[in-house]
């Protein structure tokens, strides 16, 4: 992955603190403007991979890169009696924390602020551990992945939710259209940080997606892994385990 992706190209941070910035100053609009970018049609993935974890029915869950929480609430689907939501971004966590609240899921759903490269948890803690949109954020990808590995129990189930690129015609060029012209527009319209949506199409572009990812993550020691594009390749599930 190109380290050289950063939201704010003239900070004197280092690209872990500059995502952790970007997240804060749009932690308020994030959701809303998911919702707007992509149609909406980030709901029907999550449900996918809360269906692949409830397949397992585990007993804990770690959602890495959690930020608001959607993903963390809707694996209380899977009848698992702890979730732990991590994000560095304290300003996301904090918009989520009220979702939860709100939903009286504060007993199931405890929000963790911490680095996803350096996890404070025991090794192999986890009997499934899911990242959504976050992997690509990751400042050292294979450090990140190393840690997840650790974690995760033996026969565990990692799921990863990430961008990726269509390779085939039209959705290749219309896509990058879409991201590399409409979706910078549209953050900026929506969002103070000017910055953020730019950098967030720019990292879903150099992001190793398919066979390159597959590759990783067995580099790292994954096993059984399985990737399933999602609409057309604008998204990809990403299955493994250890």
């Amino acid at each position: 992955m190109d380290k050289k992706v950063t939201p704010y190209k003239d900070s004197s941070l280092n690209k872990k603190e500059q995502v952790t910035q970007m997240f804060d100053n749009i932690s308020e609009n994030y959701d809303g403007l998911n919702r707007v970018i992509s149609f909406g049609i980030d709901i029907k993935w999550r449900k996918k991979v809360v269906d692949l974890i409830k397949e397992r029915n585990p007993e804990n869950i770690l959602d890495i890169a959690t930020g608001t929480g959607d993903l963390a609430i809707n694996l209380v689907e899977t009848g698992a009696k702890d979730i732990i939501g991590l994000d560095i971004s304290e300003g996301m966590l904090e918009v989520g924390r009220k979702k939860i609240g709100a939903k009286h899921l504060s007993e199931k759903i405890k929000m963790v602020q911490a680095d996803s490269e350096a996890l404070p948890f025991e090794d192999g803690t986890f009997d499934a551990i899911t990242v959504a949109f976050g992997v690509r954020n990751f400042e050292n990808l294979e450090k990140g992945l190393s840690e997840i590995y650790r974690v995760l129990k033996p026969n565990g189930i990692f799921v990863v939710l990430e961008t990726s690129v269509p390779t085939k015609f039209p959705y290749k060029q219309g896509y990058k259209f879409y991201s590399s012209k409409l979706l910078p527009v549209i953050g900026k319209l929506f969002s103070k940080d000017k910055a953020a949506y730019s950098y967030l199409s720019e990292s879903a572009a150099v992001f190793p997606y398919g066979a390159k990812f597959n590759n990783i993550l067995s580099k790292i020691g994954f096993i059984d892994i399985d990737d399933k594009p999602q609409t057309f390749g604008v998204a990809t599930i990403y299955t493994a385990s250890k």
